[in-house]
């Protein structure tokens, strides 16, 4: 995938198809082959997929924060010449779509989150792995999934290196601890833009109860449930979670 990305300037995405566009935004140890199944899907439905690659390594270290994320992706929408957009988050990705929708809802046509940290404070702080040997990293990478097949060698590589790497660590542990004190319980009442929720229900980062804690606080927002499934129902049910999506998106007209 990373072959396609365009950069402009300080943005680096992947664009695929023609469109209504979506911003889709990657959680803190994800990438953009996450979402390597909406890729396929949307852009033969009418959608224009976007995936910027977040400079979660690069921002300066005080700017290493949920806030300024939102803000990136708010200038990312501009950059594009959009007047609206639905964004798309797993994880940190949609604590950042929950917030970017927050600050700019002008901008937001739609959100749809997954996994999403935002209200549960052990989403970042327990379930990111610390350095240690690459067997306790790969319990952990494979905590993430219901099947702990979904967690590649690829995928245990990439945290490990990750968290073997100071700048990259020091980085990963700031965005996390900014998540946990940016809890928006008391922010989603007021945010009325039309919400879709797909969980998995054996999601062990971001338990059931967390989805539906969202659907209570989010006005208008609908909850899909999928089974046998962890933290990131995009990589481990794509055709699931895109029947889910498409469905959804046709009947908000979206």
């Amino acid at each position: 995938m990373t072959n396609h990305l365009h950069e402009e300037g300080k943005f680096k995405y992947l664009k695929l198809g023609e469109g209504t566009p979506i911003v889709v935004l990657h959680g803190l140890m994800g990438g953009l082959s996450n979402f390597d199944g909406v890729s396929n899907y949307f852009p033969n439905k009418g959608y224009q997929i976007l995936i910027p690659e977040l400079p979660i390594y690069t921002m300066p270290l005080l700017k290493t924060n949920v806030k300024r994320f939102a803000d990136y992706v708010s200038e990312f929408i501009d950059h594009m010449d959009f007047d609206k957009a639905i964004l798309l988050g797993n994880s940190l990705g949609g604590h950042i779509g929950l917030l970017c929708t927050k600050l700019y809802p002008e901008k937001v046509k739609g959100l749809v989150i997954t996994g999403s940290s935002g209200l549960y404070e052990s989403a970042m702080g327990e379930s990111y792995p610390k350095r240690g040997d690459r067997e306790y990293i790969r319990k952990k990478a494979e905590n993430v999934f219901y099947d702990p097949k979904v967690a590649t060698k690829e995928i245990v590589d990439d945290v490990y290196e990750t968290v073997n790497d100071r700048n990259k660590l020091i980085r990963t542990l700031a965005i996390a601890k900014s998540a946990i004190r940016h809890n928006m319980a008391k922010d989603l009442p007021n945010m009325t833009k039309p919400t879709c929720i797909i969980w998995g229900k054996q999601d062990n980062v971001t338990p059931p109860n967390v989805a539906e804690e969202f659907h209570e606080l989010l006005p208008d927002s609908n909850l899909y449930w999928i089974d046998k499934c962890g933290h990131a129902a995009m990589m481990e049910h794509p055709d699931t979670f895109n029947e889910i999506l498409h469905k959804w998106l046709q009947e908000r007209e979206l």
